[in-house]
């Protein structure tokens, strides 16, 4: 990316629903900032240290949670906005909070290390957001947009404006081409897919209105923890009794497992009332030894500890053909291989959901498949092989192109913000 000759007056913030990063352009150096031991994502995390009375972030608030420490993991932050948990709370370390200043929290923290790191203070930024926070309604995908400004303003930021994430990767990718293509970017973020159609090229990053060269705009509400998600109900929630029998023959309730598997819901299962109602379930379950895995997790309060294996089961199955997972927190000795098959089998139906948006996108564009010259991969999860395959099959003339997956729109949104507001 070609050096800025002077220090751009305001920074890009991707706040993601896994990882965030700050973007900054100054002369000679990095777009990207550096937020957590010399590293430009800050994973979206936030722990309440009961013990110590203190909270933590990033890596180092996995790492006390991990370590044991008894207190609160917060994680997928982002998909508060728009849900309607976010005007509600929850107990933390013995006092209600609200879930607005939970984003406060994370929100202030990510700016006081960007400006840290900058040595200098930030009151101006652009703010990734994806297509649609909120598929199908437009009303909360507003909201969602005003929480998040309202937010970044508590927090000291003076103007704060937007930019749809797929178009800040778009730009970041314009820096280094040499020719004008015609790119889809495809952006699967940790809670949405987001795409968009685009015209670059050299000449045209050098234009302050791009309105013309933005084909289409498209998103979806899937994105990486989904893949965990149907990836721990397939291939390792059977393991604690989802989908076996009771006496009567109807299935063990499922919403135990459904919460389990979704970061934000939990701490849904550590209350005294499903503890009670377990030892009902257990009582009555014809596969015990499975329900025992279940109440023992839920016991040890290592939900989060679970999540993040069937975390690093995707990670690994985007890259190998099968995954061993060692489950001795919830049995000791447990080992449990995962296929590249169980994984595709698990999340087919979100892939479909992909497919159709970027073939309406096409349409919404008036484009035909072979017109498509680049595909620009970004976000975490963009590297799942059924998902690549998809979208090879839906654009086969297309060179498939991998940016960076978490700084892409971070870098990009850097370029925005000195575009809008200069140096």
């Amino acid at each position: 990316m070609p050096s800025p000759a002077s220090s751009a007056r305001a920074c890009g913030i991707d706040f993601g629903t896994s990882n965030s990063t700050a973007g900054w352009l100054r002369p000679g150096q990095s777009a990207l900032l550096a937020l957590e031991d010399g590293k430009a994502t800050l994973p979206s995390v936030v722990f309440f240290n009961a013990e110590e009375d203190r909270i933590s972030y990033g890596r180092a608030g996995l790492n006390d949670y991990l370590e044991g420490y008894e207190g609160r993991l917060m994680r997928s932050l982002k998909s508060l906005l728009g849900s309607s948990l976010i005007d509600g709370q929850t107990e933390v370390m013995g006092r209600a909070l609200p879930f607005r200043e939970l984003l406060a929290h994370f929100i202030g923290e990510l700016k006081c290390r960007a400006e840290n790191n900058a040595d200098r203070a930030f009151d101006t930024a652009v703010f990734g957001r994806p297509v649609h926070f909120v598929d199908d309604n437009e009303t909360a995908d507003q909201q969602a947009q005003r929480t998040l400004a309202e937010t970044a303003l508590a927090v000291g930021f003076k103007e704060v404006s937007f930019q749809f994430e797929p178009i800040a990767a778009a730009f970041h990718y314009e820096q280094d081409i040499t020719r004008e293509e015609l790119v889809l970017i495809v952006d699967i973020g940790g809670g949405t897919s987001d795409f968009s159609l685009v015209r670059l090229s050299p000449q045209r990053a050098r234009l302050t209105d791009r309105q013309d060269d933005l084909l289409a705009n498209g998103g979806i509400h899937i994105g990486g923890t989904d893949f965990d998600k149907y990836l721990s109900l397939n291939a390792i929630m059977p393991l604690l009794g989802y989908k076996t029998r009771l006496q009567n023959n109807s299935e063990v309730p499922s919403s135990y497992y459904f919460n389990l598997a979704t970061w934000h819901t939990i701490n849904f299962n550590y209350t005294r009332k499903i503890w009670m109602e377990l030892q009902e379930v257990y009582r009555d379950a014809l596969e015990k030894e499975k329900l025992d895995r279940l109440l023992r997790l839920i016991e040890h309060r290592e939900g989060h500890w679970l999540a993040l294996q069937a975390e690093e089961a995707k990670i690994g199955l985007s890259s190998s053909p099968s995954m061993m997972l060692s489950l001795d927190r919830i049995h000791v000795g447990l080992c449990h291989e995962i296929q590249r098959s169980d994984f595709d089998t698990a999340v087919s139906h979100l892939v479909d959901g992909v497919a159709r948006t970027v073939s309406q996108l096409l349409q919404d564009a008036n484009l035909a498949a072979d017109q498509i010259d680049t595909v620009f991969f970004t976000g975490g999860s963009s590297g799942v092989p059924l998902l690549r395959q998809r979208i090879a099959a839906l654009l086969p003339a297309a060179r498939a192109v991998e940016g960076d997956l978490f700084g892409s729109i971070g870098a990009g949104l850097a370029v925005e913000a000195q575009r809008r507001y200069g140096s």
